[in-house]
């Protein structure tokens, strides 16, 4: 298999995810006091954005990655 075509899938893939799910949060668990027996954990959030432009640029460049890959495959 080529590596062009798969690497334009994979842009193609990534860029439409990024603009079907704009931001997502994930977190993390900070220990914020231990004393003995007794300790105190304390879930944070970090939410990541993804601009809709960058998912745009991913598009087209794994839309162009596709057509370049399958016209050099033909010729």
């Amino acid at each position: 298999m080529r590596m062009l075509p798969v690497v334009g899938l994979l842009l193609l893939a990534l860029g439409v995810v990024a603009l079907a799910v704009p931001t997502f949060t994930y977190f993390t668990t900070e220990r914020v006091a231990d004393v003995g027996f007794f300790k105190i954990d304390v879930s944070r959030p970090h939410t990541v954005v993804l601009n809709p432009i960058v998912g745009g640029l991913a598009v087209a460049a794994g839309l162009v990655l596709l057509l370049v890959g399958r016209r050099s495959s033909t010729t």
